[in-house]
């Protein structure tokens, strides 16, 4: 039973576009909010590894998530 318990306690709200600190779709904010990181570090990390690596289309990506992440209430 404490097992239950410790796992209702650590819930998480769902994975949401943010309306507010959104400078596109809100999706990098959003999943900066979602893990717990600074915005602009998450914006940064993204970006640079976008541009950095040919293996991670980051326009698709995000258009992908665009569709996928509903925006916050």
């Amino acid at each position: 039973m404490q097992r239950l318990t410790d796992m209702t306690t650590h819930f998480k709200a769902p994975l949401r576009r943010s309306r507010s600190d959104r400078v596109v779709g809100g999706v990098i904010a959003g999943l900066a909010n979602y893990f717990g990181i600074d915005i602009t570090l998450a914006r940064v990390v993204y970006v640079v590894g976008s541009i950095v690596s040919a293996a991670f289309p980051g326009i698709l990506v995000y258009l992908i998530l665009l569709i996928v992440i509903p925006m916050e209430d």
